[in-house]
């Protein structure tokens, strides 16, 4: 059996690269339904996110085209960013995962199932006496 690359074994991992790594999905969700925002905006909104990774974020997102960054030359200088054309054509792909999410409360309970199946099998038996 030949070896494959990831993108030709699964067509969609590059979408998922883009799209759902760390930070990405919150911040171009926030961008699309609350719209143009500036950058302490988006910091109040996702909370755990520090300015450093923020910043790194936006930078790719404004990259892969998934956010447009605007510069207003006055004083003090105001930055805003917004999800771009390319970006809210996600806007389908996140309404399906929401509708997916109620999904989630099966997969505590399926977790919580497997874990006390494991711990059940992980245990040795008491030793006789």
């Amino acid at each position: 059996m030949e070896d494959t690359t990831p993108e030709l074994a699964c067509p969609i991992a590059p979408v998922v690269d883009v799209v759902f790594s760390r930070w990405t999905t919150p911040i171009l969700w926030a961008l699309n339904e609350y719209g143009r925002q500036r950058f302490v905006e988006l910091s109040r909104r996702i909370a755990t996110i520090t300015p450093k990774v923020l910043t790194q974020r936006l930078r790719q997102l404004e990259r892969d085209g998934l956010v447009v960054r605007t510069y207003h030359a006055e004083v003090p200088p105001r930055v805003e960013y917004e999800i771009s054309d390319l970006g809210r054509s996600l806007g389908p792909l996140f309404a399906s995962l929401a509708e997916w999410s109620p999904n989630l409360e099966q997969v505590e309970l399926a977790r919580a199932d497997y874990d006390r199946k494991a711990n059940a099998g992980t245990r040795r038996p008491a030793a006789r006496r």
